[in-house]
């Protein structure tokens, strides 16, 4: 699956909550797809949290 597929997919649900859930629940589920795909990213190997912890590459606090 591609990336323009999934883009559609979320823009869809996020659509749907908006016009049946009210702006809250869009909000709500907005923020727990963000939360999602950051933990799919970290997962994957693509997003790197080590400067957001403080310990440096070496395993040593900076």
């Amino acid at each position: 699956m591609n990336a323009t597929i999934i883009g559609l997919a979320v823009g869809l649900v996020l659509g749907l909550v908006a016009a049946f859930g009210g702006f809250l629940a869009f909000i709500i589920v907005a923020l727990f797809g963000a939360a999602g795909f950051l933990v799919g990213r970290f997962l994957d190997g693509q997003l790197d949290l080590s400067r957001l912890s403080g310990v440096a590459q070496d395993g040593g606090p900076r």
